[in-house]
């Protein structure tokens, strides 16, 4: 009998687990191309959005859900980027230029950032980071000479080869920028770099035990990571018009996080769903206003109470749905329940839904046919 032997990973961790996943990819790839011109302007925006936001969540994925070192200072990484995008477009630097650049320079920043990762750990870790963000913001508010200070940066419209990018043009640079990125972080991941990062993660003393340079591995990990979001900063600059220090707050390092923590924390899809439920989260409550109180006007009615509970319901009903802590609120709720009962995050839930769905009697499988059986006697 045959055997195969292995002699490496490529076998046991393929970029594409199935055809049925290189089919359905393709779809979805076939729709985002074909989205500018079937769908509204506005929603198109929002995808843009949700382009920027997974490609930030693939680097905190690399970060924290791969290398399992904390960050809460994200927005200072795209901060940078969005900076250094503003300045290089000023001094006349083409857009094929300063995109990559603003990576690696965001990705020196944060190779730096990651030296105190070699001695920190968990919440001290998350500080020291929480202080990086604040030391950035006020840099970019005093250094005015060249950031402009709070007066902020205009941009002007991106340019590729001296044609300007317009909205359809420019959603299609996101486009590309997303699935490269993405297809980057699929292969760092089942290389060596990211086997080593999920080791430190599992067990640093046992990683370190396996022969693995834990220190650079860490620092690698941040200047990855860093450098994704710098990218993702240039193309939030460019999506913004307009750039400055309070649009990089903390506010916006935690939305980061969260895009991880509702996504889920060690995949890169999760990353994607996290992204989509962020940026669609403001349109939702936004319709929730809207509807609510004329379902609960509907309701009240359909029920034949007087007027005056009516009202009274309706008007309780438009100071919940109007109160400016609601969007928090909600947030807090969602992320408590995923971290109780979905640690996984959304991404988790979508695997239970498929391994359902694969389950007998919703799915055939050849297993349950039974095997056709012959007497020698009635082979021909």
């Amino acid at each position: 009998m045959a055997h195969h032997v292995r002699t490496g990973y490529g076998d046991s961790d393929p970029l594409f687990l199935s055809k049925a996943a290189v089919f359905w990819y393709a779809v979805l790839l076939a729709g985002l191309i074909a989205a500018p011109y079937v769908i509204e302007p506005y929603y198109l925006s929002q995808l843009v959005f949700i382009m920027i936001y997974a490609i930030v969540g693939v680097a905190l994925n690399i970060l924290s859900g791969q290398a399992g070192q904390v960050s809460i200072g994200h927005a200072a990484f795209l901060a940078i980027g969005a900076y250094f995008t503003a300045v290089a477009q000023k001094h006349g630097v083409p857009l094929v230029l300063y995109l990559p650049l603003a990576g690696v320079f965001t990705g020196i920043a944060g190779y730096l950032v990651g030296l105190p990762a070699l001695r920190l750990h968990g919440i001290y870790l998350a500080i020291a980071t929480l202080a990086f963000a604040f030391i950035v913001e006020e840099i970019i508010a005093r250094w005015e000479s060249v950031t402009h200070g709070n007066e902020g940066l205009m941009l002007p419209p991106p340019s590729l080869f001296g044609w300007k990018l317009g909205t359809e043009g420019f959603y299609y640079l996101c486009l590309l920028v997303t699935v490269l990125v993405i297809l980057a972080a699929i292969n760092i991941i089942r290389s060596s770099t990211g086997r080593s990062f999920m080791a430190i993660r599992d067990s640093e003393t046992a990683a370190r035990s396996m022969g693995i340079d834990t220190a650079s591995y860490k620092t690698t990990a941040f200047a990855l990571s860093a450098g994704i979001t710098g990218i993702a900063g240039a193309l939030y600059a460019h999506k913004m018009s307009f750039i400055s220090p309070e649009m990089f707050s903390l506010a916006v390092s935690i939305d980061f996080v969260m895009i991880i923590i509702i996504g889920g924390l060690v995949s890169l899809r999760g990353a994607v769903f996290g992204a989509i439920f962020m940026i669609m989260a403001d349109p939702l409550l936004i319709i929730l206003k809207d509807k609510v109180p004329v379902w609960t006007d509907a309701m009240m009615h359909g029920l034949f109470l007087p007027d005056t509970v009516t009202q009274a319901v309706q008007a309780g009903v438009l100071r919940v749905v109007n109160a400016p802590g609601l969007k928090s609120l909600i947030f807090g709720i969602i992320i408590i329940v995923f971290i109780i009962y979905e640690p996984m995050g959304l991404d988790g839930r979508w695997q239970r839904v498929k391994a359902y769905f694969k389950q007998f009697p919703l799915a055939r499988q050849r297993s349950a046919r039974p095997p056709r059986m012959f007497l020698k006697s009635e082979r021909r």
